[in-house]
């Protein structure tokens, strides 16, 4: 595989099989958040009504001359709640401009990785003391998303709606959460989600005190080796900028990129 797929020009047409799949996963998890709303027509777009801008958004604009409209009925739609416009390769070209134009504001650049499962090494070693195991029943799941939660700064309080929603999505039998437990204790999470052929790696997530110590190294092995017992060829992941030499490290290739937006000022 080979870096950047994207240019002023175009989408680079070498991985636009795999990167069809890719942001066909990424959607699901994304929208996958929606119990308030999960929608599709000029935009797809999803609410799940918690105060945090990672869980509603617009995933994807069909048409750019539609900007100005999409972006008021997205507005119209997220109103009360934070949100990102998520702009991918899935997008036509010119939704970036488009999106400036009628006052949204660009946040940065996120990169797109993928990687092959047909060759993984051996696992990586955890510190002694330290397991992961597949989530399994409610009382887990809920410090599964305490750690996740206060590791990406969510804003207090949401928790117990965040489990809720996790326990209810209609994808959860494609679903694999991983929890890195320290004599019993949740540490770190990956979540996994195995669908269009993609095994999809989302919330990599370690305690702040147990970071740099190889927990999100053996995490995210562990999510590929999920991925590829539900028979899946690849594995992806949206990467922070921090994040990116881990996954280089892991033999993920930058394959495209998502760009965040925020909404106008209300």
């Amino acid at each position: 595989m080979t870096d950047t797929v994207r240019t002023d020009a175009g989408p680079d047409t070498r991985h636009a099989g795999l990167l069809d799949r890719v942001y066909a996963n990424f959607r699901q998890y994304l929208t996958g958040w929606g119990e308030q709303v999960r929608a599709t027509g000029i935009t797809d777009h999803f609410r799940s009504g918690l105060a945090q801008p990672q869980f509603n958004g617009v995933v994807r604009l069909r048409r750019p001359a539609e900007a100005g409209e999409a972006v008021t009925a997205a507005g119209e739609a997220l109103a009360g709640v934070p949100w990102w416009w998520w702009v991918g390769q899935d997008s036509p070209v010119g939704t970036r401009e488009a999106l400036t134009r009628h006052g949204m504001t660009e946040l940065g650049t996120l990169p797109v990785m993928a990687r092959p499962l047909d060759r993984l090494g051996p696992a990586p070693r955890t510190p002694e003391g330290v397991r992961i195991v597949p989530e399994a029943g409610p009382g887990l799941l809920a410090e599964v998303v305490r750690v996740y939660s206060r590791s990406m700064g969510a804003v207090p309080g949401i928790e117990p709606d965040l489990a809720r929603i996790e326990a209810r999505r209609a994808d959860n039998g494609v679903i694999d959460r991983l929890a890195a437990l320290d004599e019993g204790r949740v540490i770190g999470t990956a979540t996994v989600i195995s669908a269009y052929g993609v095994a999809g790696i989302f919330l990599v997530h370690v305690a702040e005190e147990y970071r740099r110590r190889g927990i999100g190294a053996a995490l995210t092995d562990a999510a590929l080796r999920a991925g590829r017992d539900r028979g899946m060829r690849h594995a992806a992941l949206v990467a922070s900028p921090a994040g990116e030499p881990l996954y280089q490290h892991l033999e993920f290739t930058t394959v495209s990129e998502y760009h965040l937006f925020a909404p106008p000022a209300p």
